[in-house]
């Protein structure tokens, strides 16, 4: 019997002992500093800002005119290669396209002449010949050169022809490109004629653009030359500043072309694209204003986790205010100087909710 009531002891004193499965098992937001560092979490302090007052309008990105050039023939040629296609990066000096012009090959062929009859003449000096002889020959000379440059021929491609002869004197010629840029338009064909002034190429650089915004009357009249304005597309944040404002309302919309430019890394922005501008027009006074990211719902209540003693949170209810530029304004909840959770609040609220459903 004694033994009996022995073994009953023992059981219950170990049944006793066992965890239940309904006691917690703690704050889901203890952890340790290895969970810590692999949840990512950053602690930071709060401190106030300015955040600027910003006007939002709609745009359109166009290519920047002041960087934009047009390559066209100057006489009128036959199209006879081409040396660079559409999208391609050229550099300044670099061909093309090739042409064929009659009144080039002339001038090809005038030059060849008066340079070697300049060329007999200057040997001779001008002790030798007339003043007249002397200075016709220079003036033919410098005239056939002064042409070839007019018609779009650079002063290497002068050069190359005298010192290969009448054998480069077939009117054939490369236009080539004035500045480092990119081909945005090539309209033409092989074998095409060409009159002056057609344009063959569209060269941009687009390394900036420009963006026209459209804002109202009264909003404009806001805007100065240098603000620092920011543009959204393809969700990337790129910044710019104010180029300046028209003085004319657009009679059809009502609104006023703001011109905004705006550095373009990766060609990111292309012509014709629609966009939304922001331009800070004044800076207000200094706010509370933490990451946007740092800020999460609960129970649709805007929440921040502050920290409790070493590697344990807690959340923190508070009332927001505007956001800007990633910045989110604190009404109540936090004061300057308190800790929160600047990265890694996701994490947390995952946590905090696993744990109100029952999951380890």
């Amino acid at each position: 019997m004694n033994i009996l009531k022995l073994s009953l002891y023992i059981v219950l004193v170990v049944c006793a002992s066992a965890p239940r499965a309904e006691e917690p098992t703690g704050n889901p937001l203890a952890l340790d500093a290895k969970t810590v560092q692999e949840l990512g979490i950053v602690i930071d302090n709060a401190t106030t800002r300015v955040l600027n007052e910003e006007l939002k309008a709609p745009g359109e990105v166009k290519a920047d005119a002041y960087s934009t050039v047009l390559v066209s023939p100057r006489v009128e040629a036959q199209v006879i290669a081409r040396k660079a296609r559409l999208g391609d990066w050229v550099k300044a000096g670099q061909p093309l396209v090739v042409l064929s012009s009659v009144l080039v090959a002339e001038t090809q062929g005038a030059l060849i002449v008066a340079e070697q009859d300049w060329q007999r003449v200057a040997s001779l000096g001008p002790q030798a010949v007339s003043a007249r002889r002397y200075n016709e020959a220079k003036v033919a000379r410098d005239q056939a050169r002064a042409k070839l440059r007019a018609y779009g021929l650079s002063d290497a491609q002068v050069g190359a022809l005298l010192r290969a002869g009448s054998a480069q004197a077939d009117g054939s010629y490369a236009l080539l490109s004035p500045i480092d840029g990119r081909i945005a338009s090539d309209e033409f064909l092989i074998g095409e004629r060409v009159e002056p002034g057609k344009n063959l190429f569209t060269l941009v650089k687009d390394d900036k653009v420009w963006v026209e915004a459209q804002l109202a009357p009264a909003d404009a009249a806001h805007t100065k030359a240098d603000m620092t304005a920011r543009v959204i597309e393809h969700d990337t944040t790129l910044t710019g500043h104010v180029v300046l404002s028209s003085s004319q309302t657009n009679e059809r919309t009502r609104t006023v072309p703001v011109r905004i430019e705006v550095e373009n890394p990766n060609n990111l922005l292309r012509p014709g694209e629609l966009v939304e501008a922001y331009i800070a027009i004044s800076d207000g006074a200094p706010v509370l204003a933490v990451p946007a990211e740092s800020i999460v719902l609960l129970q649709n209540q805007p929440t921040m986790f502050v920290p409790k003693g070493s590697n344990t949170f807690a959340p923190a209810p508070i009332v927001t205010g505007d956001t800007r530029d990633g910045w989110t304004v604190v009404k109540q909840g936090l004061k300057a100087g308190d800790a929160y959770v600047r990265k890694g609040t996701f994490a947390l609220k995952a946590r905090l909710l696993r744990s109100q459903l029952g999951e380890e």
